[in-house]
């Protein structure tokens, strides 16, 4: 192809041919020929008459140039002309590497990535180059194939949740002999990156492709002095910028939802940005994780564990009222222990239950009555931590002696074990090393703490399996007992430091988190996991999409908290026991650098401009200018217009065919006019499925839905609109119709926020599966199956059949039917609340104080009200009277749809009951 400015040409050779337009142009002004000049006598007795029609001798200029450019359009178009061409020049030859740095912080702009590789692919085809693929992410063996094989694994490349690490395993899967590299780089510098660039220069030349737009990320939470604290970091330094960070997690429904945002603003030159939340508990909670909103990158995304959410504990000792130094008290290491990371409760058993703690502490508290035993036990069922610890009063009662206490996890020795008794130790005992199974495995025992006395299990076949740590004679100091979906846990010391030097030590704290009392607001080490082993629950792609770990197998703790990501040890949160931990892909410590590219190495833009070939519209501009110099000359012969003014009607007639075949201004998008338009008039609207028909029919639905409101009722709506879920503003109609077809895809994430937010703010939504005349409601169809696939997102309340005295019956037409182009289809919209009970005299009962969010149905309402441009039926519904009164009764049907979600339970007012009761003839 050769490349003239922002045009290439196929064939240029072609446009040899433009050097023939003068000669044609001096042929074309010879016909028709100069008459013949001859002295006839007679002529002089025409002299002074007048000729009211001449034919010219020549060809009118206009006709020449009109012909002219027909030839020339028809020249140029054969030589397949092409406005912003592919560079062929870059192409090359020879073997072609693709490196892409695949990473999270390319995902913002991987489809532009994606299209990039494709161009570069499509010059390295059309150079019979061999192409490989290096994915620095995700490496696998680079093998030299054609650009069309590669092609076709671009739409399996996605950037991964990590950045390339090792560069000498990368470099072992570079590909035998010399190539040209293009490195299609993320902008973000990593460690290993100038060796990879070495090795491959070493191989042939290197051209670099890099976006130029900022990368944004997010360093994990931390929860400071009551205040959640968040830091967004940039790539570049640049100017003053704001970006939005949200906190996404359940509402009390547990839907999927935006609890709370906060702005961080970048100053002019740096590159982080801080931002705080302070949010109650109960939302804190909920909180799943936090995101930059817009940034579609796992980078941006950071989420949320057990060091973000203070657990309530309630701390209820035996002896609280008696007087005594406060290092004596039973809840004194306890509280400096739990104070800082946690919510304490005090009081009564009666009072802190009913509060539903995360964990009730009983220290030295022997004797429960039976409602508070009774109480715990529910509670305990339900996943509640009872921490128990010993003390005289346990010492010296008779609970779980001969039977086992249903509160206590083993059977107990009457008196305890103390330096001097029956019983007596030679010297305090130390603690053994924590077992495999222990959740104490891998901490620490330090030499200095003591234990000088203890209450005693009884041996029992179960007492093994119960012990979590020991003394280092092997009697049991921690016994551990699962109860329903709690666990019931017993310190055989006392919780000060009367019976041991434990609560005095580092380790009582750590024992604490580990049994997950408590959480700490820091990211542990790697120390402080040895042992542990964590199980993957959700996991995180590049894009910060999340999803189930699945059969995944478990990472050893020091692994999860010191190895850097990879496709071993994907970002997402890890359990172990009733603990959990998030992996995000920056830590706390985490800089963004720009990658610095030596001088020597072009690095050049993403910015890709469409090919856009112009052969075809050429080739119609010559066939149309063509025409239009047919009928100018069966004008100007007399043939088409016949009159003394042929020459001028046949100038405008070409003006006129030429006209439309110039190229005019682009129709810009109406979206503001459409947004002003829905704002100030009741505008009705349907979700664009992608499938043209079923779009066409949903238009012509609504079309004729409003004209039947306009002739009615007092509404009078403006012609419908089609919405894109993706980009179009939702809050500007009442009423989103949504047909279903099975190939529809599914929204994104965005899309489906804004769809909840549009149902909870008083908008409806139609659902119309159309399959009322094969299935009914549920997955018995695919339609039926694609909406349940669709709907699930959705913030909808319980539905059920329409009930016949729902509002809809009633709000402008009485009915009790709802076809529309099919006649049985079941509707579905919100169930009645439980205690919805008809008053005596009513008519109906008194139901949903607002709108139903959905209306649900397959009658393909659409099809029954669709109407031409013209006002006539687009479908027929039916056979003669019967499908004209179906079709009726559909409108009816509409109208009431419409009214109830302008006027809510209007009709349900008792100012109605008189008409009404008169209506039903009761």
């Amino acid at each position: 192809m050769t490349v003239f400015g922002p045009i290439g040409f196929a064939a240029p050779w072609l446009l040899v041919a433009l050097i023939a337009l003068p000669i044609l142009w001096l042929i074309l002004r010879a016909i028709p020929p100069a008459p013949i000049r001859q002295r006839f006598p007679g002529v002089a007795l025409l002299l002074g008459l007048k000729d009211d029609e001449s034919v010219s001798d020549r060809t009118p200029w206009w006709l020449l140039l009109l012909r002219m450019l027909a030839v020339a359009a028809m020249i140029i178009g054969l030589t397949g002309p092409v406005l912003n061409p592919e560079d062929d020049g870059q192409a090359g030859n020879g073997p072609l590497l693709v490196v892409m740095d695949g990473s999270w912080a390319g995902a913002a702009q991987w489809s532009r990535q994606i299209e990039a590789v494709e161009g570069e692919l499509r010059r390295a085809g059309a150079a019979d180059r061999q192409v490989a693929l290096l994915n620095l992410a995700d490496p696998e063996s680079t093998v030299f194939q054609t650009a069309n094989t590669i092609t076709t694994r671009l739409p399996g490349v996605v950037p991964s949740p990590w950045q390339p690490s090792d560069p000498s395993s990368l470099t072992a899967n570079l590909p035998d002999g010399d190539f040209e590299t293009v490195w299609f780089s993320d902008g973000v510098d990593y460690p290993g990156q100038s060796d990879i660039l070495a090795a491959l220069e070493s191989r042939g030349t290197v051209r670099v492709v890099q976006a130029v737009s900022d990368v944004i990320a997010l360093t994990p939470a931390r929860y400071v002095d009551g205040l959640i604290e968040l830091t967004a970091l940039r790539v570049s330094a640049g100017p003053e910028r704001g970006v939005t960070v949200l906190a996404q997690g359940r509402d009390p429904a547990g839907n999927a939802a935006i609890l709370a945002n906060a702005n961080a603003v970048f100053d002019a030159g740096t590159t982080s940005a801080d931002t705080a939340l302070s949010l109650p508990a109960e939302l804190r909670a909920r909180v799943t994780r936090f995101e930059v909103q817009g940034a579609k990158s796992s980078g941006a995304v950071t989420l949320v564990d057990d060091s973000l959410r203070r657990r309530e504990i309630a701390l209820i000792a035996g002896r609280e009222g008696r007087e005594g130094l406060e290092l004596l008290s039973p809840l004194h290491y306890l509280e400096r222990a739990l104070a800082p990371t946690a919510d304490l409760l005090g009081g009564a058993l009666s009072d802190v239950l009913p509060a539903n703690p995360d964990v009730i502490v009983l220290a030295d508290v022997a004797t429960l009555s039976d409602g508070e035993a009774e109480a715990i036990s529910s509670w305990i069922d339900q996943g509640g931590l009872l921490l128990r610890f010993a003390g005289p009063r346990v010492a010296a009662s008779d609970v779980s002696r001969v039977n086992e206490d249903p509160l206590m996890p083993v059977r107990l020795r009457s008196g305890g074990r103390s330096v001097g008794g029956a019983m007596s130790w030679g010297s305090p005992k130390t603690l053994a090393p924590f077992t495999e199974g222990s959740p104490f495995f891998g901490l620490e025992v330090p030499d200095d703490v003591a234990i000088t006395a203890q209450v005693m299990a009884q041996p029992d076949p179960t007492l093994a399996e119960r012990v979590i740590a020991e003394l280092s004679d092997g009697t049991p100091l921690v016994t551990r007992k699962r109860v329903g979906q709690g666990q019931i846990v017993l310190f055989h010391v006392t919780a000060n430091a009367e019976w041991s030097s434990l609560p005095l030590s580092g380790l009582f704290v750590e024992m604490l988190e580990r049994l997950a009392v408590s959480s700490t607001s820091s990211a542990p080490n790697a120390d402080d996991l040895e042992g542990t082993i964590w199980t993957p629950q959700i996991v995180m792609d590049g894009f910060g999409d999340l999803r189930d770990a699945g059969a995944m197998p478990g990472v050893p703790g020091p692994t999860l908290v010191s190895d850097p990501a990879g496709p071993n040890l994907l970002p997402g949160v890890y359990i172990s026991g009733e603990r959990s931990l998030a992996r995000n892909v920056l830590t706390a410590e985490a800089v963004l650098t720009p990658t610095e590219w030596p001088a020597r190495i072009e690095v050049s833009g993403l910015a890709i401009v469409p090919e856009q070939p112009l052969g075809g519209l050429l080739l119609a501009a010559a066939i149309g200018l063509l025409l239009a110099d047919i009928i100018a000359s069966l004008a100007l012969s007399g043939r088409l217009t016949g009159g003394v003014r042929a020459r001028g009607k046949a100038a405008l007639i070409a003006a006129l065919l030429v006209a439309p075949m110039a190229p005019g201004p682009a129709h810009a998008q109406q979206s503001a006019e459409d947004e002003i338009a829905a704002a100030s008039e009741v505008v009705l609207a349907h979700v664009i499925t992608g499938n043209s028909q079923v779009d066409e029919v949903a238009q012509a639905g609504l079309r004729g839905l409003s004209d039947t409101l306009f002739f009615r009722t007092s509404v009078e709506p403006a012609p419908p609109i089609s919405v894109d879920l993706e980009t179009d503003e939702l809050a500007f109609f009442p009423i989103l119709y949504w047909p279903v077809t099975p190939d529809q895809p599914r929204p994104s994430r965005e899309a489906y926020s804004k769809l909840n937010d549009y149902l909870r703010s008083g908008g409806l939504i139609l659902f119309d599966t159309r399959d009322g005349d094969i299935a009914g409601f549920g997955t018995a169809s695919p339609n039926g199956r694609k909406l349940q696939d669709l709907a699930a997102p959705l913030d909808i309340p319980a539905l059920e059949p329409i009930p016949r005295d729902h509002v809809l019956t009633r709000t402008f037409y009485l009915l009790q039917d709802f076809p529309g182009r099919h006649l049985n289809g079941e509707v579905w919209v919100e169930a009645a609340p439980p205690g919805a009970e008809q008053v005596e005299g009513m008519p109906f009962r008194n139901l949903n104080d607002g709108v139903t969010p959905v209306v649900i149905g397959g009658n393909d309402w659409a099809a029954a009200w669709a109407v031409t441009p013209s006002g006539q039926a687009m479908l027929p519904v039916g056979r003669g009277f019967g499908g004209e009164r179906q079709r009726e009764l559909a409108y009816r049907f509409g109208v009431n749809l419409v009214m109830h979600v302008l006027t809510g339970n209007y009709k349900s007012d008792q100012v109605h009951v008189p008409a009404l009761l008169d209506r039903l003839g009761q």
